[in-house]
């Protein structure tokens, strides 16, 4: 992987735009449940939107507001943020080989953007031979705007939807999920760093508290996968 050359250009984001558009549309779906529940928290439309800006980040938004009483806890919505987002060193470090040859600014920049879909995307076209890394950086841009035009649309809807779950919106965060694990399957020996993952991951949620789960499942899946590879 070393002795490949890595590009990085504008065709490169733009296919990767472009094959986030079907994703971003199930991103504008809970990213409008995110906006009805802000609104409904007694977020103002400026810190729903700046929090979708600066986060960036669905899962932890959406379990802040659970947390968003007055006098904000501070601390603990910093804590509880930081460790579901946690997940993003295994997703940095699963993109290494391909982004150790970009320049710093090209590497941040595209860190930004990545999130649990354009980085299963990602990680799937670079595995079929893709060798151009701004595809992350498109794609991310896509759904980055997905999610913030989709949290000022459900902020604006929030005055007249009362139960998301009703529309079955909230359903949208599970199936874009169930899209991208299909996707990436690539048979039967998948069973074992899967099974693993999953296993770790429900005894997890079940003795530890928070989202620690996220965690210790992804971490578990990674290294039984590396043990099998390296049987």
């Amino acid at each position: 992987m070393s002795g490949e050359h890595i590009a990085f250009t504008i065709k490169g984001a733009l296919t990767g735009a472009q094959r986030a558009l079907p994703l971003a549309l199930s991103v504008f779906a809970y990213g409008s449940v995110f906006g009805v529940l802000a609104r409904q928290t007694g977020m103002s439309a400026v810190e729903a939107i700046s929090m979708s800006g600066f986060v960036n980040a669905g899962s932890a938004q959406l379990v802040v507001l659970d947390l968003w009483n007055f006098p904000l806890p501070a601390f603990t919505i910093i804590l509880t943020t930081l460790i579901i987002n946690l997940r993003h060193l295994l997703m940095g470090a699963a993109l290494q080989p391909w982004f150790s040859q970009l320049s710093t600014p090209r590497k941040y920049l595209s860190a930004f953007f990545i999130g649990d879909e354009n980085w299963a995307l990602s990680m799937r076209e670079f595995q079929q031979g893709q060798r151009d890394a701004a595809f992350l950086l498109g794609s991310g841009l896509m759904l980055f705007i997905a999610w913030l035009a989709s949290t000022a649309t459900g902020y604006a809807m929030g005055a007249g939807v009362s139960d998301p779950a009703r529309w079955g919106l909230d359903f949208a965060f599970l199936a874009v999920f169930l899209a991208l694990i299909a996707g990436m399957w690539r048979g039967k020996s998948d069973m074992l760093p899967w099974a693993v993952a999953a296993g770790v991951a429900i005894l997890a949620s079940h003795w530890l508290p928070g989202k620690w789960y996220i965690v210790l499942g992804g971490l578990a899946g990674s290294a039984a996968g590396a043990m099998r590879h390296a049987d």
